[in-house]
């Protein structure tokens, strides 16, 4: 089974949450138990998974990677002034794969599922969420 979730973003480096829309793509499905694969389209987007409890552990992962890769130094700045983006989300990754078990999410308490923006905001961002299962 796949879906696309497609959200917004309204900051230019920000991570949103989207483990509800994830919830809800596993719930219309049939598959108890499994793996789900996210995977973000584009090339200046990442997933990540994060702690959920508390918002100041996203904003330190934004400040973190401005810190490592900052804007505005790099070669492919000269395209589109968005060489920084490109690099963090290399560096995060495109994709995260989650187990499905009894019909939920395999994650723990403190963790959720983001997508990370680093070159919005955007209107329509795309992500490709695919469940395989054993039953």
């Amino acid at each position: 089974m796949r879906r696309i979730i497609t959200i917004a973003t309204d900051q230019r480096e920000t991570l949103v949450d989207i483990t509800a829309r994830v919830e809800e793509v596993v719930a219309a499905g049939t598959v108890k138990n499994g793996l789900v694969a996210l995977y973000a389209q584009g090339a200046t987007g990442a997933i990540m998974i994060q702690e959920n409890w508390d918002d100041s552990v996203q904003t330190d992962v934004v400040h973190l990677l401005r810190k490592l890769i900052p804007r505005g130094v790099w070669l492919h700045d000269r395209q589109d002034g968005n060489g920084d983006a490109h690099l963090k989300a290399g560096l995060v990754g495109p994709s995260e794969t989650i187990p499905l078990m009894d019909g939920r999410l395999g994650l723990s308490r403190w963790q959720n599922i983001f997508f990370c923006e680093f070159d919005g905001p955007r209107t329509s961002r795309n992500i490709v969420c695919t469940i395989l299962g054993d039953d």
